[in-house]
């Protein structure tokens, strides 16, 4: 199963009207009867119209937003999804007060367990303490991979990842899908480039993680850290970079546990996998070298250092559930020194976040009751249908796609799902022990529950009703497996979309997302899956010789952004991303203009009908980074950052007709050289 996000909810938008936080309760219809943003949709204070639109159009668009906009001192970024996903927080809370009332309730209980900071301190380390002494007492490496086995179920990361999911081949079976893992900075990078910044970043990790031996009240805590730093950096060195990880053909590699064993002999898998109580007869790898080379590692390590990696990810992955100076030591580094955010939430904030991650369905109920109303959903169906009837026709027009292929990528829009607000069946939590006394138990128990839920798939029909994110969530995503496009609750709100604002204004928020997320099912992995979600070749030689082609030159525009000096947008890390967004603009373009029934668009405000389409677009990506949170995000996302999001109109056609750029200005791409694929 192949999951892809629109975002990887780190920000988006503008400064928030008191008419969206307002909207804690659904509003009444004479105070719903104009658009959340301007008059027509879209914050025109929010613009920079003296600079010009072929010069900058993100900064022609939300210019304004950015000089007044200042990044909230608990973020790391700042933009649309941040104001949306501020307000869902805000609505949840107020269904979590509601609850604390009611001793019977799982997510009164969840969120009443986090608010009380006196009984975490209290209680210090004695709840952690005996998962610690568990791993402290293991005295030989012979039961190491049983340990490992247990971290898993308890949530902690590992040397290898593991979890149940979609065999790409067979998409109707569960298989156990591995894949690297091992370090505790956010990437291979992190430990391989030479460069001040992150060399500085390297000893504030070795730091962290000798504070928290120290906390721990482990001694020899700075020795120790630089042996576990040591065999990280051996481990990064092993590990396969992001754009040859996204390569749905690369990383699919079945073997048998004997295959396994014979590629990867130093570390016991089967004893990893018994000791959760699984026995699988084949599996799913997805870096087979890095495997290798990680388990060779681990047999000529010292098994110190081998138990102190699991009690630093222990403490490090439980530090919000033990006494604040585990969780303020875990902020400075992981919020502070790698992504720039001075402050964390406010402990409400992250107690509606616990429990919403541990309960998201049992919250989200109540959430669509109360905030997603049917003719939302009824609006929404119907906007996403169009999109996928302009992708059908987008597909016809094609030049450089085959006919045979056409029809079949016909039968695979034909086989979508699109789903929309809310699943039609809720997941159940019966079983799951949550104590108001006890938020680490609470943490530990969600951990091993899910857990439990995910490798219980195995051997069971497809889970076709499951949703990979809450009602609340802020986000979109596409499945390779299931042959879905999802769209939760929460992000069908202005910006993105408001019932009461101009047609374009919506078919260039959420319409584009929509299509992104489409378009995602026919990328460059995407269409490496067929109508019934398989991973098999569909397309004929030409046709994936011309994508590549137009992929490659799409990839070389983006690696020459230059969002910090010195470090470039990865193309080929970013290219389903960008090509998603150069999809989504062509086919909302085109659903808009449908959408008008062969009669012209009014002008509003000045615009036209086609301008206000792209700054429709151009609004639901106004964001603002810290400087850290970006050049993690140029290092490990395959998201571009908003601005050159925005920046993806210089390859349409009709931008240049709506907004009459120069030859002369910086965004101006030559017809030739303007990239089409969609």
């Amino acid at each position: 199963m192949r999951r892809i996000l629109l975002t990887a909810l780190a920000g988006t938008i503008l400064a928030t009207p008191a008419s969206l936080l307002a909207q804690s309760a659904p509003a009444d219809t004479a105070a719903s009867a104009k658009p959340t943003y301007g008059t027509f949709g879209f914050d025109t204070a929010g613009m920079d119209t003296t600079v010009a639109p072929g010069d900058n159009f993100f900064d022609y668009a939300n210019g304004g937003w950015l000089k007044a906009t200042e990044i909230p001192s608990d973020k790391a970024d700042y933009g649309m999804f941040t104001v949306l996903d501020d307000l869902s927080k805000l609505r949840t809370q107020e269904i979590l007060k509601a609850e604390l009332t009611n001793p019977a309730s799982r997510i009164g209980n969840a969120y009443a367990s986090y608010l009380d900071l006196a009984t975490v301190e209290a209680r210090g380390l004695a709840p952690i303490r005996p998962w610690l002494d568990q791993i402290k007492a293991l005295s030989d490496k012979a039961g190491y991979a049983a340990l490992v086995g247990q971290a898993a179920r308890n949530g902690v990361a590992g040397p290898f990842r593991f979890r149940v999911g979609q065999d790409d081949k067979d998409p109707e079976t569960y298989v156990i899908n591995l894949a690297q893992g091992g370090i505790g900075l956010p990437d291979r990078d992190y430990y391989l480039l030479d460069s001040a910044k992150m060399a500085e970043t390297r000893s504030k990790y070795v730091a962290h993680l000798a504070r928290l031996f120290d906390l721990a009240g482990e001694a020899n805590g700075t020795a120790r850290a630089q042996a576990v730093m040591a065999l990280e950096t051996q481990i990064a060195q092993a590990h396969w970079t992001r754009i040859d990880s996204r390569d749905a053909d690369k990383t699919y590699n079945r073997m048998t546990m004997a295959q396994l064993a014979s590629a990867a002999p130093g570390f016991d898998f089967a004893a990893m996998f018994k000791s959760v109580g699984l026995a699988p007869q084949y599996v799913l790898v997805a870096q087979p070298s890095a495997f290798t080379a990680e388990a060779k590692l681990i047999e000529g390590a010292d098994l110190g250092v081998l138990k102190d990696m699991l009690l630093l990810r222990s403490l490090d992955g439980y530090a919000n559930f033990l006494p604040e100076a585990f969780a303020k030591e875990s902020f400075a580094f992981n919020g502070t020194t790698l992504n720039g955010t001075p402050e964390r939430e406010e402990r409400w904030r992250r107690a509606v976040s616990f429990t919403s991650g541990i309960l998201g369905e049992d919250v989200g109920k109540i959430y669509v009751a109360k905030y997603f109303p049917p003719e939302t959903k009824q609006a929404a169906d119907a906007l996403v249908h169009n999109i996928i009837d302009a992708m059908g026709t987008r597909i016809d027009k094609l030049d450089w796609m085959a006919a045979p292929t056409k029809a079949k990528a016909h039968e695979k829009l034909a086989a979508f799902t699109p789903k929309i607000g809310y699943p039609t069946q809720w997941r159940d939590y019966t079983g799951l022990d949550i104590r108001r006394d006890d938020l680490f138990g609470n943490a530990l128990r969600s951990r091993q529950f899910e857990f439990a839920y995910n490798v219980g798939k195995l051997g069971k029909p497809l889970y076709r009703w499951e949703w990979g994110m809450t009602p609340m969530t802020i986000n979109a995503y596409a499945n390779f497996g299931m042959v879905e496009i999802v769209f939760p609750a929460a992000i069908l709100q202005p910006p993105f979309f408001d019932p009461k604002a101009d047609p374009a204004i919506n078919y260039g928020g959420i319409g584009v997302v929509i299509g992104h997320e489409l378009s995602h099912h026919f990328d460059d992995q995407g269409a490496k899956f067929d109508k019934s979600g398989k991973l098999t070749k569909w397309w004929t030689d030409s046709d994936i010789a011309a994508f590549n082609t137009a992929e490659a030159k799409l990839a070389k525009q983006y690696d020459a952004y230059e969002p910090l000096p010195g470090q470039h947008i990865q193309g080929k890390l970013t290219l389903g991303e960008n090509s998603a967004d150069l999809a989504g603009l062509a086919i909302a373009y085109d659903a808009y203009h449908k959408s008008l029934g062969g009669k012209p668009a009014p002008v509003i405000n000045g615009l036209t009908g086609d301008q206000r389409f792209y700054l429709g677009y151009a609004q639901v990506w106004r964001i603002k980074h810290r400087d850290e949170a970006l050049r993690q995000r140029l290092l490990t996302d395959p998201h571009s950052p908003g601005e050159f999001r925005v920046w993806e109109v210089r390859n349409s056609d009709a931008w240049y007709k709506a907004f009459s750029p120069s030859p002369t200005s910086k965004m101006y791409l030559k017809p030739e050289d303007r990239v089409k694929i969609w």
